[in-house]
């Protein structure tokens, strides 16, 4: 496998008149094969919840999503499971698949008692990941309907940064209205996840396999972007780069040999990761001139190979003193899909500090950039919430996590 690397600046001329002049940067990351790969194993990890709430029709709904994926493991593929309520057990140790009905035997053995611990059901998870990581893709689902009563919202980020640090990705569930959106959210933008919403029992297995497929497609691992600025090229202070697709994530960004990393995790095959860097560009001559340099290191757990490098590739500008634009119109689409993102978040705060009237402008404010960026699916739901509040009403558990979920990707 190799990277496939694409950078293109939102408008690619400069205005040598002007001190500073300030840019978006899409990147986009994807994996391309040479013809000669071959599968790389999986190794599934689910955290499932199986707390008093879970009762009846839900909890018998993730056994069948469960059962699903079991199904469509392939021979030489890993799985484990491990349940939780106040506490947390291994219902099936790490293993390479083999005899599925014993496996499917075990988990249709839970029954739904207790409070919820999901970071006692992390720690076991990733506990349980470790023994079949070398050369996987290693990946959890981790499916709550509750707020984590019985433990540590803060460890349960801590847990995720750790997964990370092994090179795994969490990707956490909501099942039903009243899980925590923000530790969720948190919890899968750390470990390089995907944040879903499971608003009816019945949609459990199509969620599931959803990010199954997304699994699937995961080629390289462990990604890092390198960036290198050339002089009087600078990121931004504040929120200086963010993942746009599939989902919007901030990203942090630490210095690295003097250069800029920024923590990727998966690359997948036909899907590609974009980000986006703000950044100014100081004063500079007239004419065809160099803004950065980026590189990714990677593994590929297909060869076995770690911190492999990919070819790096440049970014310039055209500097002219008779300024005209040259704008990008895909950079545009990944600028406003961020816009999105940040509009409906100050939304959300404003809701929480009590201003209504505030939260439905922003919202409206949203809405109009989901139509820009022809998210009709966004757009609606947006809007209806903003009408919602100038109406005076609350918006319920559910309308607040469908709000959040359109802001960070567009809706399939």
């Amino acid at each position: 496998m190799k990277v496939d690397l694409n950078l293109a600046l939102n408008d690619s001329n400069l205005d040598a008149g002007q001190a500073s002049n300030q840019r978006q940067l899409s990147i986009s990351v994807s994996a391309i094969g040479t013809g000669t790969e071959s599968a790389v194993p999986l190794n599934l990890c689910l955290i499932l919840d199986h707390s008093g709430s879970m009762e009846g029709r839900p909890l018998k709904t993730v056994k069948e999503a469960a059962y699903g994926l079991i199904d469509r493991l392939n021979p030489g593929d890993r799985l484990c499971v491990v349940a939780f309520d106040h506490r947390a057990k291994v219902i099936v140790s790490n293993q390479v698949i083999s005899d599925t009905e014993s496996i499917k035997k075990k988990i249709d053995k839970l029954k739904a008692d207790g409070g919820t611990a999901i970071d006692e059901g992390m720690k076991k998870g990733i506990e349980e990941l470790k023994k079949g990581a070398k050369d996987t893709v290693s990946q959890a689902f981790v499916l709550t309907d509750g707020e984590n009563e019985h433990g540590s919202n803060d460890r349960c980020i801590k847990l995720a940064v750790e997964a990370a640090a092994a090179n795994f990705t969490l990707n956490a569930l909501g099942f039903g209205d009243h899980w925590n959106q923000d530790v969720l959210e948190r919890l899968a933008d750390a470990a390089g996840g995907a944040l879903s919403y499971i608003e009816h029992p019945e949609q459990a297995a199509n969620e599931f396999g959803r990010l199954f497929n997304r699994m699937q497609s995961v080629a390289l691992t462990n990604a890092y972007l390198l960036l290198k600025l050339m002089p009087k090229v600078r990121l931004a202070e504040l929120k200086p780069v963010a993942q746009v697709a599939p989902d919007t994530i901030e990203l942090p960004v630490q210095a690295e040999n003097g250069k800029l990393a920024v923590r990727l995790g998966d690359v997948m095959k036909d899907v590609q990761r974009v980000v986006l860097a703000n950044l100014y560009v100081g004063k500079l001559s007239e004419g065809i001139q160099p803004i950065a340099q980026v590189q990714v290191r990677y593994d590929d757990p297909g060869i076995g190979k770690t911190g492999l490098l990919s070819d790096p590739i440049a970014i310039s500008a055209n500097v002219l003193s008779a300024y005209q634009p040259a704008l990008n119109p895909q950079v545009q689409q990944h600028t406003l899909a961020l816009a999105k993102y940040r509009q409906t978040q100050i939304a959300e705060q404003k809701m929480q500090q009590g201003d209504r009237v505030g939260a439905a402008t922003m919202l409206q404010t949203a809405a109009k950039t989901a139509l820009q960026m022809g998210d009709q699916g966004g757009a609606t739901v947006l809007q209806t919430s903003a009408t919602q509040l100038q109406e005076g009403k609350e918006l319920s558990e559910g309308d607040r996590k469908k709000t959040r979920i359109v802001s960070k990707t567009i809706l399939q």
